[in-house]
């Protein structure tokens, strides 16, 4: 209380007016609950991390002792199938994509290995698999020869690994911080777009060396690419013989597994398997192949084709990547694109694989999974690694029990690395590209996803094939940030003019639906019904023939279709001015003495013009306006533009009903501070005529047994109490006994309302906040029985 004192004390010092809500303690006693408003200092508490907070942070960060100590063989299996089989897929891929990045192969084995043995001690996602990707690989490699034209003196694996360091640290920052929700600022359609236009960059780029065609730059614009490939088609070469049966013997082997899995379901496990090796098939095949071709060759130059070459064994480039000013300066304008493409990646593949397994991803710790590994791969020699889509459907397939497949994986490209280098110096040139052209085949939204697109969302139609377009025409980079701005744009357009609808009511009852089709069904009389509200303009397709009215002369409904703020506030008041001008009149017709007195805006129908008589009497038809109805249902917070604007329309509204009040009622404002904010703002109590204990307003109770819900609340002197439960003649007594309970009448001295059962009813709002309500219904029939009430007052009266 002395806090409140010296408040107020501070609030007159400085030419605050004291609060316009009810007087709390009017309704301090036993018989009343008072809403208590949240304060700042609550706020700032919420902030302030207690002891259980810090201990539940700290086990998120390693997710993996959640489920380590219930490993078992069974688990261990699973896994080891799924990581042996990642890695026999991952090896070539990260060889080819390594190429991509403009860096020697075994970058893409680094980059793997280090992805596959960091992630699973902070992974959410038992499918996910981190390593060297075809679109980050093709981003890094654009980057180093961009930064090369102005720093030559930079290697390429400088670059990279200085990119991979720079990027990791900036993402585990977000990570630590619990900043995931960053990523569900880009769509879906920005996702699908970048996969869509990465990929036919990539493949288009890869056709050149397929088809052996040299002379192509395919770091141009990918139109410019194919354009110079079908300039290029006479110099092709032999690797056309092994880039283009690569490609055909990938596309077989998956065609054929699939229709005989389809064929035999017995043996479809079996049938997975063969086609998830075909990779690994094919490289074989192909490294015997040129072996044979090229016999007693040492140096890749004397080939009969192109062919990798050689690949030192081990890790040959373990050390501190350079991290300085000159590198910063270098890369600085890179690495926003670099972490966005990390993140569409990695967050797009593990949220969409958790949904189809049944576990959910925490973005912010995938965040700090792919930060720690990509801060730690480029001391062994890796670029920038997120999550791969192919690998990750492979391991998913495969059946993967735990993130801990990731170390068999990681043993497999170990073993490749200090093992097969040897054997990888035969691997033709044209069937790496093969293999590219065939994994980034796979992130092409196929037409019926686009097509859902058209019949989702035709806008996002557009920005999907804008995206691509960009992508094809400019850079992959350009096109990401097309579709994401493009997908911005539309986001704040659709909250700038989100529709607002104006209610009416319709009264709704459950029948057969036999009754409908004309079956002879028809409504009990024990059926309950109850009513609807719907918008009056029927926007929603409801059926014609239903009916949908007023619920009261001069009562509106108003429903804010994606909530209230800075940037929609204006054109839903607006709306609302408009709707209410058009349908209502003036409380006082003869409000100026003179026609000079009127004001521009409202100069009435003019003297000599036909039908005036009868546009003055249309005019005086019309309601006056009584009360309006804000449905807060979509309304999250309350900003004080918005707040603002309210005020600014109630005063105009109170200047238009003068001498009478207009009433503001609010249902299902859910949040604390929204209803704070609209205190604040005056509202909540109602006019000040009205802003008494006794002001008479409806409600609903309900039972106080603590497993019970509660319902609305007794308010003022005539609140009604509504009991829950069953329809039954006890049920509606009880409530209409419950209508007559006057609790300003009892001096002191409150009989408690009861239900049919025999429990207390209690409210579920505060009394001192009477004009909010939980839903439509109950906020309609307080302002009717209150307005019937005035009525029946003014006839008596008289």
């Amino acid at each position: 209380m002395a806090a409140n004192k010296y408040a107020d004390r501070l609030k007159s010092f400085l030419g605050i007016d004291p609060d316009q809500s009810l007087d709390d303690s009017a309704f301090r006693d036993d018989s009343y609950y008072v809403e208590e408003e949240p304060t700042v200092k609550e706020a700032l508490v919420e902030l302030i991390p207690t002891g259980r907070d810090i201990l539940n942070y700290i086990k998120e960060l390693f997710p993996f002792l959640g489920w380590i100590f219930h490993y078992n063989l069974t688990w261990l299996l699973g896994d080891f199938i799924a990581g042996v089989t990642v890695g026999f897929v991952v090896v070539p891929q990260g060889m080819a994509y390594a190429l991509l990045a403009n860096l020697p192969p075994e970058y893409g084995l680094y980059t793997s290995f280090v992805g596959f043995l960091f992630y699973w001690a902070f992974a959410t996602s038992k499918d996910i698999t981190i390593g060297a990707v075809a679109v980050m690989s093709t981003i890094v490699g654009n980057i180093t020869i961009k930064v090369q034209e102005s720093h030559p003196d930079l290697a390429p694996e400088t670059i990279a690994r200085s990119l991979a360091l720079i990027s990791g640290i900036v993402l585990l920052f977000l990570g630590l911080a619990r900043l995931g929700f960053i990523v569900e600022f880009i769509p879906l359609v920005a996702i699908g777009s970048f996969m869509t236009g990465s990929a036919l960059s990539i493949a288009s780029g890869q056709v050149p060396k397929l088809l052996g065609i040299s002379g192509v730059n395919t770091r141009d614009a990918t139109y410019l690419v194919i354009i110079n490939t079908l300039k290029g088609l006479p110099r092709a070469k032999l690797d056309a013989a092994m880039g283009l049966t690569a490609l055909f013997g990938l596309y077989f082997i998956r065609w054929f597994c699939n229709f005989m899995g389809r064929k035999h379901p017995r043996y479809q496990k079996t049938w997975f398997f063969i086609s998830t090796l075909r990779m690994a098939f094919i490289v074989i095949l192909y490294i015997l192949v040129s072996w044979l071709a090229n016999r007693g060759v040492s140096d890749k130059k004397e080939a009969k084709f192109d062919i990798l070459g050689t690949v030192p064994s081990g890790f040959q480039h373990v050390g501190a990547p350079r991290f300085d000013a000159e590198i910063l300066g270098a890369i600085g304008s890179d690495i926003p694109t670099t972490i966005l493409v990390l993140l569409i990646e990695h967050i797009a593949i593990s949220k969409s694989f958790g949904r189809v397994n049944n576990y959910i991803i925490n973005p912010s710790q995938e965040l700090v999974a792919i930060g720690f590994s990509n801060i730690f791969g480029p001391f062994l020699g890796g670029y920038p690694a997120t999550g791969s889509f192919s690998r990750t459907a492979i391991k998913a397939k495969a059946g993967v029990r735990t993130p801990l497949a990731g170390i068999f994986t990681a043993i497999i490209v170990l073993l490749a690395l200090y093992a097969l280098t040897s054997v990888f110096f035969y691997i033709p040139s044209a069937g790496l590209s093969a293999l590219i052209i065939h994994a980034v085949g796979d992130l092409i939204s196929p037409p019926r996803e686009v097509y859902k697109y058209w019949k989702t969302s035709p806008i996002e139609f557009v920005i999907f094939f804008a995206g691509v377009f960009v992508s094809v025409f400019t850079t992959i980079e350009n096109g990401i940030y097309v579709t994401m701005a493009a997908s911005g744009a539309v986001l704040l357009f659709r909250i700038a003019k989100s529709p607002g609808r104006f209610l009416g009511k319709v009264t709704v009852q459950s029948v057969p639906r036999d009754s409908l089709r004309g079956g002879g069904g028809t409504a009990s009389p024990g059926d309950k019904s109850h009513a609807a509200f719907l918008p009056l303009d029927r926007a929603d397709l409801y059926n014609p023939d239903v009916t949908i009215a007023s619920p009261y002369p001069g009562v509106f409904i108003y429903r804010f279709g994606e909530g209230l703020n800075y940037l929609n506030s204006a054109r839903h008041l607006d709306t609302l001015t408009i709707h209410i001008f058009q349908h209502t009149r003036r409380t006082r017709l003869d409000r100026y003495d003179k026609v000079g007195d009127r004001p521009w805006n409202d100069p009435g129908p003019l003297p000599w013009k036909s039908g005036a008589a009868e546009e003055r009497e249309a005019m005086a038809a019309r309601p006056t306006l009584r009360a309006v109805v804000l449905d807060f249902g979509a309304v999250s917070a309350l900003d004080m533009t918005a707040a603002q604007a309210l005020i600014d329309l109630r005063n105009q509204f109170d200047r238009y009903a003068d001498p009478d009040r207009v009433e503001w009622h609010f249902a299902g404002v859910a949040s604390r501070w929204t209803k704070r904010a609209l205190v604040a703002s005056g509202f909540g109590a109602g006019p000040e005529s009205s802003r008494r204990r006794g002001s008479s307003t409806v409600g609903s109770a309900a039972d106080s047994e603590q497993d019970k819900l509660a319902l609305e609340p007794l308010i003022g002197a005539a609140e009604v109490a509504s009991a829950t439960g069953a329809e039954d003649s006890k049920a509606a007594e009880a409530r209409s006994k419950a209508r007559e309970v006057d609790i300003e009448a009892a001096a002191g001295e409150v009989t408690p309302v009861v239900s049919s059962s025999g429990k207390r009813l209690v409210p579920l709002f505060g009394a001192n906040r009477p004009y909010f309500h939980v839903d439509v219904e109950t906020a309609v029939a307080a302002v009717i029985r209150k307005l019937e009430a005035r009525a029946s007052e003014w006839s008596g009266r008289e």
